[in-house]
């Protein structure tokens, strides 16, 4: 008898009767009712059907008259959270109520799903921010467009733009489907694999705003990239399509299962078979219904998908998504090892078809809506296909003929747009932080911001990537785990035993190049005001004591710990 049937049969009381067990509320299991109230909520009213509420009812009436269950919950289906009321310390976002956090405003999601955003996409999007959004837009790690002040009764006219350019909000956030990652060069890098870009269009033609996966037990992310960098961060999503090449059949995809970060990381698992192209949506839908029908519901802290994939093993996974989903077994196939080369995409690189592409930074994703407008403006100036959106808060420009490449790069430059930057300004994430999000205790983008600029000046010819990331809460948004330097927000003494804004460190990290969860020293926490000086310890310990040609990542994983916690004076300090 498998785990899962003992779950099921549950095991003798007293009297030698079996009594039944709760388990963990997979449906296919039995467990019908829900466990919680998020899966209550979730049984008593598809959350897709919140919609209608707020173009009908909230918009018109305004934010006094939302049913908290739907501002809360069913928001979210629609890409919308109420975000944080200002002026409240990150002492705050432990101890006081939902409904006292928050701010009569909404942070909202703009979905891109590996879309190429032509000249007009990029105005619209920049309009929307400017006239609704006080000029707010981050580009997020999961290539979204993220807006903050918006008023509920603007939410329908924000929404009819958006529909003008083929884009919307449905399921950005939510236990869902959420916003897809595609390669940013998906159909135009000379080194891909495999366009991806159709598999993508189809998923989401198919599923996104479909009921039947309206109710997963936990968000549900995906990425499709077919290029040798592993650009859509295959390794951190619930389910990965990844580019490969079958010896006898050709490019195709190989399928990764169980990743995520949060409290619990774990980098997904390789499945070891190959996809053709055509067949991505069909397996796409049976990961998705093995993951609807099996997942864990009875704790939010156990519902992802890598929970299942952990204590199933890969194996039985894939057993169950053939026998009982696809009803055919998959090929076997390679599974690629790790990338080629960063898959951020800074810099000027030539095309397939001789034009080029440019691959800028803004500094940890912070845009603005005039950014975005003017960007539409130089799309149609220089006349270049359009923009993606990176998986690493960056964007690139497309179809860049080469006698407007350099000046393209200059004047990107003077939007904050860097397509040659340093390596501290290339390598950094932050997520939304203190400025808006309820979850939050300490400040992010600022922090991040200040802190690039303090390194480029103390380091100033720096020869090597060294990723920061910097998350306000520990949920990892901005990848804590999975960064040279990975700083997770949380209240700490200083040395006079007060209580202020510091970090958490995870060091040696990375995906992509490196597939490695950083490494957490005991009890080790520094202060905001203090991180500067930490880094430059820590950095400086790493310069000198490297081997050649050593990354950080390696030299991390052997180097002391009073090195790592930047106790040891450097030399010539």
């Amino acid at each position: 008898m498998t785990n899962q049937d003992t779950q099921a049969a549950g095991r003798p009381g007293r009297s030698g009767r079996v009594r039944p067990r709760r388990g963990e509320g997979q449906w296919a299991l039995g467990y019908q009712e829900p466990l919680n109230a998020n899966e209550q909520q979730k049984k008593d009213d598809d959350a897709l059907n919140v919609r209608d509420r707020i173009l009908n009812v909230y918009s018109r009436r305004g934010f006094a008259s939302i049913d908290p269950a739907d501002m809360r919950g069913r928001f979210r289906w629609m890409g919308l959270y109420t975000q944080r009321r200002p002026g409240l310390d990150g002492g705050k976002t432990a101890t006081l109520e939902p409904e006292d956090l928050e701010d009569e405003f909404f942070m909202m999601r703009i979905r891109t799903d590996g879309a190429v955003l032509d000249a007009e996409a990029l105005r619209a999007i920049g309009g929307i921010s400017t006239d609704f959004a006080r000029g707010t837009a981050d580009i997020t790690d999961r290539q979204n467009v993220q807006l903050h002040w918006v008023d509920i009764r603007d939410v329908p006219e924000i929404w009819e733009r958006l529909a003008t350019i083929g884009l919307h909000t449905t399921e950005a956030c939510g236990d869902c489907p959420r916003g897809f990652l595609g390669s940013p060069v998906a159909g135009v890098a000379a080194d891909e694999i495999i366009d991806g870009t159709p598999a993508l269009q189809e998923i989401k033609r198919r599923w996104i705003g479909n009921p039947e996966f309206s109710n997963l037990p936990r968000k549900f992310k995906t990425s499709v990239s077919g290029h040798p960098s592993l650009d859509g961060c295959p390794e951190i999503n619930d389910v990965a399509f990844v580019g490969t090449v079958h010896p006898e059949h050709g490019p195709g995809f190989d399928l990764w299962v169980g990743g995520g970060l949060s409290t619990n990381p774990m980098l997904s698992q390789k499945m070891g078979v190959w996809i053709p192209l055509d067949e991505v949506p069909d397996v796409w839908e049976g990961v998705t219904s093995v993951f609807r029908d099996y997942g864990y519901r009875r704790l939010r802290s156990r519902a992802r998908l890598k929970f299942l994939v952990a204590d199933w093993g890969v194996e039985r996974f894939r057993q169950v998504l053939e026998d009982e989903y696809l009803d055919r077994p998959l090929l076997d196939g390679p599974s690629p090892a790790r990338a080629t080369r960063s898959g951020d995409h800074i810099g000027v690189h030539e095309q397939r078809d001789g034009r080029f592409y440019i691959g800028a930074t803004p500094t940890v994703g912070r845009i603005s809506g005039e950014i975005l407008t003017a960007l539409g403006d130089l799309v149609a100036s220089h006349g270049a296909d359009g923009v993606r959106l990176t998986s690493y808060q960056k964007l690139v420009v497309l179809g860049v003929d080469a006698d407007h490449v350099e000046a393209l790069v200059d004047e990107l430059a003077l939007l904050g747009l860097h397509a040659r930057p340093s390596h501290w300004r290339r390598a950094s994430l932050a997520c939304t932080g203190l400025e808006f999000c309820k979850l939050a205790i300490v400040d992010t983008k600022q922090r991040a911001t200040d802190l690039v600029d303090e390194l480029e000046r103390r380091f100033p010819d720096l020869d090597t990537p060294i990723a920061i990331n910097v998350n306000g809460c520990p949920n990892a948004c901005a990848r804590t785990q999975v960064a040279d330097i990975g700083l997770k927000g949380q209240l700490v003494l200083d040395e006079d035993g007060n209580q202020v804004e510091g970090f958490q460190v995870h060091l040696g990290g990375g995906i992509g190049e490196t597939a490695e969860l950083g490494r957490k020293l005991r009890a080790h926490k520094v202060t905001s005001a203090g991180l500067d000086d930490y880094v430059t310890r820590v950095v400086g310990s790493y310069l000198e004591h490297r081997d050649d040609g050593e990354s950080f990542a390696t030299w991390v994983a052997r180097a002391d710990d009073d090195l790592l916690r930047g106790e040891k004076e450097l030399v010539g300090a």
